[in-house]
């Protein structure tokens, strides 16, 4: 490395930029990070930005960045549902409730963030509070070595041109509905139904008609173990106009109450025992994503080079949980190759070379399981065959979610066949005598009631 340290811009401090900046301050640069808001009001004047659950394999990468600093939250499998129909004709499908083999951890993001953010500083790291839009950002690149943009606000996402090519949607998949809710401990019994022989295992709810529901043990930033939901509503479904009303956390909880006693009443009495975070007023999110792959590398207005981390370069819906992921996963290479890298121009090339390089790591695999879990029609054969052969076989189900910590698997899997052969590899036996098993669900166990 040169005698001065070469100057490194991130901008948009959510846990993008804060991964980044903490691994590129440690690997020796000169980093500022500049965010919209105090870092105070990051933590506790925003929502979460998704329950952002690390499933394994990103827990790995992260390592490279910062120790891990959290002993709630976490979970080593989960219990899978599909409900499928409508009144009379509604049924309950299948289930399943595999191990992960692995352990994943579902932590609020805005303490992922500001415990990133604290260390950064006292290493130190630069932070500075300033509205960025493309003008100033282009003073910004101006006065570094390198500029990376780890936020779309300012008009800053319309810098990096869309990449048709990886892009496959034009609009929302899903309405996003999230709301975490306090009042019952995670080691309590209030979803010991759900749970295998005393497990602590997350929830999966999926309804044919109307999307998904993920809940799961979570740590938030002030009030510690708690529970987190996000709802997945396919906008023509039943569920989606039911966030018209939500405002507020209370309004949150409504909705999320009435669906699970309209669509998933085994499961309703254990979340009626769950109540809002009064210290929290921001403790919901509702919005949506439009799933788009955008160009990693732009060029401001004065012709000086940016690169995009994160959810400004690819942003997935959620439902697969790969989007936190992604950002650590990119972040954690990114630092990787500067250190490699240092004293020498941060150009165009080498940036674009270092984006395909995490594209064929994780990122194009990340899309692609995330149009899985979406039902995309590309993947229907995948979903007919694999989701049945998980009810009946438990490694089955393993590998499914196993999918969520590495989604690279999938790619391998492009016809019937493979998908078959990938199902009796797993099984030890015949996909045809796996699924010739199957049988639809008929009941599921229920909830009592629980008390607060």
């Amino acid at each position: 490395m040169s005698q001065t340290p070469q100057s490194i811009a991130i901008v948009g401090a959510g846990i993008a930029g804060a991964t980044a900046a903490l691994g590129l301050r440690d690997a020796g640069f000169d980093v500022t990070l500049y965010s919209d808001k105090p870092r105070a009001a990051l933590r506790d004047e925003v929502p979460p930005t998704g329950v952002a659950v690390l499933f394994g394999r990103s827990r790995d990468f992260d390592a490279d960045i910062i120790e891990d600093l959290y002993s709630v939250g976490n979970t080593t499998g989960i219990s899978t549902r599909l409900y499928s129909g409508e009144g009379d004709e509604r049924a309950r499908v299948l289930e399943f409730n595999p191990d992960y083999n692995y352990v994943s951890q579902s932590v609020d993001v805005r303490l992922r963030a500001d415990d990133r953010i604290g260390r950064f500083l006292d290493r130190g790291g630069k932070f500075e509070v300033t509205t960025v839009d493309v003008e100033a950002l282009d003073g910004i690149a101006a006065g570094h070595d390198a500029t990376f943009v780890a936020t779309g606000k300012g008009g800053l996402a319309s810098l990096f041109d869309v990449d048709t090519e990886r892009t496959h949607y034009d609009e929302p998949q899903r309405r996003l509905l999230q709301v975490t809710l306090q009042g019952v401990d995670h080691t309590g019994d209030a979803f010991a139904y759900r749970n295998r022989d005393g497990a602590q295992n997350a929830i999966f709810n999926l309804d044919a008609q109307n999307g998904e529901i993920y809940l799961g043990p979570f740590l938030h930033k002030d009030v510690g173990p708690t529970w987190s939901f996000i709802v997945f509503a396919k906008p023509d479904g039943a569920w989606a106009s039911k966030f018209d009303a939500v405002d507020d956390a209370a309004s949150a909880r409504a909705a999320l109450l009435e669906i699970f006693t309209e669509f998933f009443p085994e499961d309703a009495p254990a979340v009626e025992a769950l109540q809002n975070i009064e210290a929290d007023p921001f403790s919901w999110l509702k919005g949506a994503v439009t799933p788009t792959v955008r160009k990693p590398v732009a060029t401001t207005r004065g012709g000086h080079v940016v690169a995009g981390l994160g959810d400004t370069v690819i942003s997935v819906d959620p439902v697969a949980g790969q989007g936190a992921q992604g950002a650590l996963i990119q972040a954690s290479e990114l630092v990787k190759a500067a250190k490699e890298h240092a004293g020498q121009p941060f150009t165009a090339e080498w940036l674009t070379e270092q984006f395909e390089k995490y594209w064929e790591l994780r990122g194009r695999a990340a899309v692609e399981v995330t149009r899985l879990y979406l039902g995309d029609p590309d993947y229907a054969t995948h979903l007919e065959l694999s989701f049945p052969a998980a009810a009946v076989n438990a490694d089955v189900a393993s590998a499914l979610f196993g999918l969520l910590s590495d989604p690279n698997p999938l790619l391998t899997l492009e016809s019937r066949d493979d998908v078959l052969g990938f199902i009796g590899a797993v099984a030890g036996e015949p996909a045809d005598d796996v699924l010739g098993r199957f049988e639809p669900a008929g009941t599921f166990s229920s909830a009592e009631k629980v008390g607060v």
